[in-house]
């Protein structure tokens, strides 16, 4: 599968031939480095390990430096597995770019929700809450009855409350690349992907696998170039 790591920059709009207005999400991805290859002859599976942000040596620690100096690949702050089918078509220390993605495209992004702390049913679960009249004292943000009757006699695991809300992984599916822009390691996305501005995401194309990248990082569609 083809994918690459990035960070949230924010939400702008772009205008397209027409005129319509698509609101996008700009996401800084990559440029990622090619860590370490798993087969399917070693490992079981077969995927590539991409390294993402540089770091510095003092940030990293030393079985983590050896792991890096081993597959001969710049030190790097983020790791992440991605499925491929065949790791063979990969090289360590291979950087893999925006090029890899193509205009007009569907994508998938992965990141941690924003956090929101503690929070009642009706933010949490979207409960319509009590009637603001008739008689209703204190009573307008619960969640109204949480038992059932005499028997069993208890509440069931599971019941909608509230709770810890948000920061949590979330994939948004689906989502088209209006623009690529190599010079800057920019993608633009149509819509709102999650997780806040400057949040670690993972972009994953959706669909067959690409044939292998190139050295440039470029990825060559199956049926074309």
């Amino acid at each position: 599968m083809k994918g690459i790591i990035g960070r949230k920059l924010g939400m702008t709009q772009i205008f397209l031939d027409e005129g319509q207005v698509v609101p996008v999400t700009v996401i800084q991805a990559g440029p990622c480095y090619v860590v370490q290859r798993k087969t399917r002859d070693r490992d079981g599976y077969e995927a590539i390990q991409l390294g993402f942000e540089s770091a510095k040596p003092k940030r990293v620690n030393r079985p983590r430096t050896g792991h890096f100096q081993r597959h001969g690949a710049p030190l790097c702050r983020y790791l992440k597995e991605f499925p491929v089918e065949d790791a063979a078509g990969f090289q360590p220390g291979q950087a893999i770019t925006v090029k890899a993605f193509r205009v007009g495209e569907k994508v998938k992004v992965t990141g941690q929700s924003k956090g929101r702390g503690f929070t009642g049913v009706m933010k949490r679960h979207n409960f319509k809450g009590a009637p603001g009249s008739h008689g209703t004292h204190e009573y307008f943000r619960h969640g109204g009855s949480i038992g059932s009757t005499t028997f069993p006699g208890r509440v069931f695991p599971g019941l909608r409350m509230a709770g810890q809300h948000g920061a949590q992984r979330v994939t948004t599916r689906n989502l088209t690349v209006m623009d690529v822009r190599p010079e800057d390691n920019v993608l633009l996305l149509k819509g709102a992907v999650p997780g806040p501005t400057g949040g670690l995401v993972i972009i994953q194309a959706q669909g067959d696998y690409p044939s292998p990248i190139t050295p440039e990082g470029d990825a060559e569609q199956a049926q074309g170039a």
